[in-house]
């Protein structure tokens, strides 16, 4: 999944604490996806809005079809959502006027995040066929799935029954969301405490087949990446050259690049390119050279640009990320806006 676009301090945590924190983490929070998915359920709507799937496809369609990029920043929404508060809706909610700046605002997510429109579609029409029903949080994950199928043809059953959060923060980004300077090992952390494996975290960074970074993301690796070396040493020479040409030094800073060789198409092909050293941001490239995940890479590159294999897996962890931390039953509500709370 698409990493926060701004850098954090480096951590001076040694390797061997890492690896122990890793797996006390896996260890400790691998029932709290289950246990939390246990509370979905799929056709969730099916007697009190049945119609709700063929809504948001429609919305997601329409919008995706015209701008293939908004179906990127879609799935890039929901990773961004569950990863703060849990899948609740929070990234969705716009800061008030005198009041405390939302997550929406924050600059992982400002500018960078699209797709606002097609979900605020969906709702709306929605509220006119089945009013206080649908949250905005299950809209949001239909949504990703949609956008999943219409650029990689990838689907999935999605359960549902979230309902929306009320508090969304600033300042509970830096703490959740992962920066594209993170390690294998940092990402693997990162994931397992939203009890998540480091297979779903190799599997889910395959949305990095689509969508683009801007120079701002990644420029530190061209021409200021460590003491020893200006450019990294990981990065394709022919690769960088061409990174160079369309982000020159001191520069560039709004100019976007496909994250991969094919930024409309959601498929395998990310995987075959960090084998090549063609990993835009340092956390993707990371992925290759870590014991931790370049066995999976490989995997996942040897199944071709179709990437069946990979396809499956992906599927299977978006499920397992849309449920971490969801607010079911009585707790939250359902928003007749998904950008303010009731």
């Amino acid at each position: 999944m698409a990493r926060r676009q701004y850098s954090s301090s480096s951590s001076s945590t040694s390797p061997f604490s890492l690896v122990v924190f890793i797996m006390f983490s896996i260890l400790a929070s691998t029932q709290q996806p289950a246990a939390a998915a246990a509370s979905l359920k799929v056709g969730f709507y099916k007697s009190s809005c049945p119609s709700v799937e063929a809504v948001v496809r429609r919305a997601v369609t329409r919008a995706v079809s015209r701008d293939p990029g908004l179906g990127a920043g879609i799935i890039r929404m929901h990773f961004h959502d569950c990863f703060v508060r849990g899948c609740d809706g929070s990234v969705l909610l716009k800061s008030e006027p005198g009041g405390k700046k939302t997550e929406r605002d924050h600059p992982a997510n400002n500018p960078t995040l699209r797709g606002f429109e097609p979900i605020d579609e969906a709702k709306s029409n929605l509220e006119s066929i089945c009013p206080n029903t649908v949250s905005c949080a299950d809209i949001l994950a239909f949504a990703a799935r949609d956008s999943s199928f219409h650029l990689g043809r990838i689907t999935y059953a999605v359960p549902a029954g979230r309902r929306d959060g009320r508090i969304s923060l600033f300042d509970d980004i830096p703490a959740n969301l992962p920066p594209p300077s993170f390690t294998a090992a940092q990402l693997a952390a990162s994931f397992a405490r939203k009890g998540l494996t480091a297979d779903d975290m190799v599997a889910l960074s395959g949305a990095h087949s689509i969508g683009v970074a801007h120079c701002s993301s990644f420029s530190a690796r061209l021409y200021s990446f460590n003491a020893t070396h200006a450019q990294d040493p990981l990065l394709d020479g022919a690769y960088a050259a061409e990174l160079k040409r369309r982000c020159p030094v001191g520069g560039g800073g709004d100019v976007a690049v496909g994250l991969d060789a094919t930024p409309d198409r959601l498929d395998g092909n990310y995987y075959g390119e960090l084998r090549k050293g063609r990993g835009l941001l340092s956390s993707d490239q990371t992925l290759m050279e870590s014991a931790l995940t370049k066995k999976r890479v490989v995997g996942f590159a040897s199944g071709g640009k179709g990437g069946g294999a990979w396809a499956g897996k992906f599927a299977k962890a978006m499920v397992k990320m849309g449920a971490i931390e969801v607010l079911t039953g009585s707790r939250g509500e359902i928003r007749k806006r998904c950008d303010f709370v009731n």
